[in-house]
């Protein structure tokens, strides 16, 4: 399932109140409640928003509300950016919303396809029919032309829909590393193989945390107890998710234990969180590094204007300071 910008009503508050509230964040997620984000859940479920003088409200996701509107608009305060594109758009369009720390340091975008033998990495995949949504089209699609020669003429429609790619044994589709992979399990009975983007080069960051530069600028001390406590929400919950589960079941209630788990142990077997530069810089790290190779690679295909100033799509200060507190 593709990460969207949406939300829809449902919303959780703190159930630790901050003594003196500084500060109240209405906090929108990209899609209903699930183990994606678990780690906001579990700073919320541990008190760690409130401890820090934050009273943090999170609002699920969903199918209907543009998130970066929401923000633009003052509807909400910070929100969850599913990939890169999604900052480098606002600055596209010249709305002044900010990555302040990247959860993902792969993004969880994957194809996947049937048990079969010709098929064992992306560059196999080339003039094979490719079940993709028109998001992709104009998202990690121009990347896989780039570097492994993909041509338009291998698309097919993915309405988000598992049957078609089910009953055909040569079919290949996109997915999320959490979402359809277990989806196909749990309904075919047989385990497909995954090709995650991120592991033949793919450099986006994915799941980060959106601040309209109006917080910025006149409350940096709310953004900043807000990145140190999801910081300190995603590592607890990477060691024990139970507090964090607890309260994305009650947020949403089709979310079993099994969906659950297998998320988890995925985000940990993959390495999410904890690899490149979160590996060398902490969790929630970014880069300008990163950024300028993504901002590069996605303009080469057309997708940004050459010149684009792309550093005004992310703020490193926050995460830097989290990191020299732990140092």
């Amino acid at each position: 399932m593709l990460r969207r910008n949406f939300i829809a009503s449902a919303a959780l508050t703190s159930l630790v109140r901050p003594a003196s509230a500084a500060s109240t964040v209405r906090f929108v997620t990209d899609w209903k409640a699930q183990a994606e984000h678990g780690g906001f859940y579990q700073a919320l479920a541990e008190g760690l928003y409130a401890k820090r003088g934050l009273e943090v409200k999170i609002i699920q996701g969903g199918p209907d509300v543009n998130v970066p509107q929401l923000l633009a608009g003052g509807a909400a305060d910070f929100g969850m950016g599913s990939n890169s594109f999604i900052p480098l758009n606002l600055v596209k369009a010249n709305i002044p919303i900010r990555a302040v720390m990247a959860i993902f340091q792969k993004d969880p975008q994957v194809l996947i396809s049937h048990p079969r033998r010709d098929i064992n990495s992306l560059a196999d995949m080339r003039g094979k029919p490719i079940l993709i949504s028109a998001a992709t089209m104009t998202a990690f699609w121009p990347w896989l032309k780039a570097k492994f020669g993909f041509q338009d003429t291998q698309i097919r429609k993915y309405t988000y829909n598992l049957a078609p790619f089910i009953l055909d044994p040569n079919a290949i589709q996109e997915g999320y590393l959490t979402s359809e992979p277990f989806t196909v399990e749990q309904q075919a009975h047989w385990k497909p193989k995954i090709f995650l983007l991120s592991d033949f080069g793919y450099p986006g960051y994915a799941n980060m945390v959106l601040v309209p530069q109006k917080w910025i600028d006149t409350n940096r001390r709310a953004v900043q107890m807000f990145v140190d406590g999801t910081r300190d929400g995603w590592l607890n919950y990477l060691a024990n998710p139970a507090r964090g589960n607890a309260l994305i079941k009650r947020a949403n209630p089709d979310m079993t234990d099994a969906i659950l788990g297998q998320a988890w142990g995925k985000m940990k077997r993959y390495e999410m969180l904890i690899s490149g530069d979160g590996r060398a810089f902490g969790l929630g790290s970014m880069t300008d590094v990163q950024w300028k190779l993504f901002y590069d690679t996605m303009a080469s295909e057309g997708l940004y204007p050459k010149g684009l100033d792309y550093r005004r799509a992310y703020d490193l200060s926050f995460v830097r300071a989290t990191l020299q507190k732990f140092r």
